[in-house]
């Protein structure tokens, strides 16, 4: 084990906790590494991955997480690779091969990945060491960022027989800890926490109201300009203008956000981490993973989502152990805009009716087959959401996931068709001749017919895939899978589909207000009284940090009274009419019906939902022009002129 770490990572000594958590893995059992941000917890599966006799099978939630973690691995001469979206079928034939024939120790994915009929597949064929959960406070319905099919990892750890895991994150409360430990069987012992304080993180919370923001964060920049830092947004449309605002005054500066090119997006990272470009501004989509020691600076130029997010996003700054600032320019004014975004995954009690009913319609079949995006416009609930909900009806008993399958493949031939027969023998070429014979070849691509496969020579679903696999791998196809289809059993059709709507319905608006309370709880950190490092640690369950830490904002004697947002003009003087006419006429016509009161108030604040999409919503009038009202406060408004609406 030293001498790896020696060898191949070129580090003297472990870091606090990394020893543990690897020795445990080496012992063949599962354990969990929570560390704070930047304190290595990535070396406690690379190095054991070295030493593993199979396969290191890594899941994370994020592309920009494995890419840089990828950059890493190849720096150091590890055997590592990914399988995602954004490769072409070559690349993940060739990733597939080295796999199968043990040249690779890591492998990274996310976790949508593990339900594609094709990947399944391919995962069946190969040992697996360790299953490694990055970010897995994913995993908790407690933590934030909660992925619902990151539910499903312990089921997949036992389908594959993956005998050990190791859970890593930053962020867990106790209570997200204790649930991750349950899921995974994990041993008190073998859960490894450091603690969430870290000595060179200067915390500054400075109350500045909204119309004084930009100019103190001129300010404030220039007197470290050339110092590497990061400010954080929330919208995409104020990272662009904050970063042409410091650009404007002398301090070069790119904006990057997820609405970003992908190659543009690239760029600006590479730069960055280069030093070629030393500020960034960015919504919560850049730094996940960002392996950049000398951050000196990170700015919340809007308030965070959670006190989870802020540890993760000022977890960025001072990881080589030097002095770092970390300055929120706090006040209430974007408060209800954050609120807002949580309102968007509560979907309709009648959406959720809708799902269900969808469900019961397939009761003949004996099983449930849909297409993500289809039942999602159906049902207008946003996909995130409707994870959540299929995964809330397997917890009931309800449905249980069988397979995904592509319904469609097609191929083109990079070989002549009977060049590829003559490939075969026996009782294989009849296969093949009536693969070739059956697939219904329009000028460049033939599509798989599955059901002719079957009737005329018997052939399983899976024996067809395999082959076109192994034909695609021999480079005489080139292989393409499309519309994702996700097939479910039903297990109980006897409940009372209203009920059920309101119950599911029920569970959601708790979500909402834990995620509400969750903001709340941030307010409340920075505006305590109370020593700020002192007080972050104490959330994450961390009892060693120091009572006064000496260096942040409350311990200067500065505590942050956030100042009230600015008066907005009251409810009863907007133009209801105005600002809703042509959206509910559009809403008539798609529909044949009246909107609910629930999707005026997302409309007027703003909120996406697939209905918006094909209504072409963000064009009408009146789209988010109550965005900074309170949600709760505009579906009261709404409800108001319930009666004259419904007699318009």
């Amino acid at each position: 084990m030293h001498q790896t770490l020696e060898q191949v990572f070129g580090y003297r000594q472990f870091r606090l906790g990394q020893e543990a958590a690897i020795s445990a893995v080496l012992a063949g059992r599962s354990a969990a590494a929570i560390f704070p941000t930047g304190s290595g917890k990535s070396l406690c599966y690379q190095l054991p991955a070295l030493l593993l006799p199979h396969l290191t099978l890594v899941v994370s939630p994020l592309l920009a997480l494995i890419q840089d973690q990828l950059a890493f691995l190849q720096r150091h001469g590890i055997a590592a690779a990914s399988i995602d979206s954004a490769q072409s079928r070559e690349d993940v034939a060739d990733v597939m091969a080295r796999a199968r024939s043990g040249e690779l120790k890591i492998l990274m994915i996310s976790v949508e990945r593990l339900k594609n009929e094709r990947f399944r597949h391919f995962i069946t064929q190969v040992p697996i060491s360790l299953l490694v959960v990055d970010e897995a406070h994913c995993i908790s319905e407690w933590g934030h960022n909660f992925r619902p099919d990151y539910l499903k990892l312990p089921d997949y750890q036992r389908e594959f027989n993956i005998p050990q895991a190791l859970l890593l994150t930053a962020t867990a409360t106790p209570q997200v800890i204790a649930d991750m430990q349950s899921k995974f069987a994990i041993a008190p012992h073998d859960v490894v926490t450091t603690g969430f304080y870290r000595p060179n993180l200067t915390l500054l919370v400075e109350p500045t109201p909204g119309r004084d923001k930009r100019r103190r964060l001129v300010q404030w920049l220039g007197e470290r300009a050339g110092q590497p830092s990061i400010v954080y947004v929330t919208l995409q449309k104020t990272a662009e203008f904050v970063a042409a605002h410091l650009a404007q005054n002398g301090l070069p500066a790119q904006a990057y956000h997820a609405g970003l090119p992908h190659d543009k997006r690239e760029s600006i990272q590479r730069q960055f981490m280069d030093g070629r470009l030393n500020c960034i501004v960015a919504t919560i989509a850049f730094g996940m993973g960002i392996d950049k020691s000398d951050i000196r600076n990170v700015v919340h130029f809007d308030l965070p989502k959670s006190i989870e997010n802020y540890s993760q996003e000022i977890g960025r700054a001072g990881r080589d152990g030097a002095v770092s600032q970390c300055l929120v320019l706090a006040n209430r004014d974007s408060l209800n805009v954050l609120e807002n975004f949580v309102y968007g995954d509560t979907p309709e009690c009648e959406g959720i009716r809708r799902v269900l009913d969808d469900l019961l319609g397939a009761r003949s079949e004996g099983q449930w087959e849909f297409l993500l995006l289809p039942l999602s416009d159906l049902s207008n609930i946003r996909q995130l959401p409707l994870k959540t909900l299929l995964v809330q009806l397997e917890l009931r008993g309800i449905i249980a996931p069988r397979y995904s399958y592509f319904a469609e493949y097609r191929f083109k031939y990079l070989i002549e068709p009977q060049t590829l027969v003559q490939q075969f023998q026996g009782e294989r070429q009849q296969f093949v001749q009536a693969l070739v014979e059956t697939s219904s070849r329009a000028r460049t691509w033939a599509t798989v017919n599955f059901e002719a496969m079957y009737q005329l020579y018997q052939a399983e679903r899976a024996r067809v895939v395999t082959a076109l696999d192994f034909f695609q791998e021999k480079g005489w196809i080139e292989l393409e899978s499309k519309q994702m289809t996700e097939v479910y059993s039903l297990q109980a059709t006897d409940f009372d589909p209203q009920a059920l709507s309101e119950e599911l319905h029920d569970y959601f608006v708790h979500h909402e207000t834990t995620e509400v309370a969750r903001i709340h709880a941030m307010l409340a950190l920075f505006a305590s009284e109370q020593c700020l490092s002192h007080r972050l640690a104490q959330y994450f369950g961390d009892n060693r940090a120091p009572e006064r830490c000496g260096h942040c904002s409350v311990c200067s004697g500065q505590v942050a009274h956030l100042p009230e947002a600015p008066a907005l003009v009251a409810l009863d003087q907007q133009d209801f009419d105005g600002m809703c006419g042509e959206f509910i006429n559009k809403h008539r016509q798609a529909r044949g019906a009246e909107p609910s009161a629930e999707c005026l108030t997302r409309f007027l604040c703003g909120i996406s939902v697939p209905l918006f999409t094909k209504l072409k919503a963000r064009n009408i009038a009146g789209f988010a022009a109550l965005e900074d009202y309170r949600y709760a406060e505009v579906r009261e408004w709404v409800q108001r002129h319930g009666d004259p609406l419904a007699h318009q």
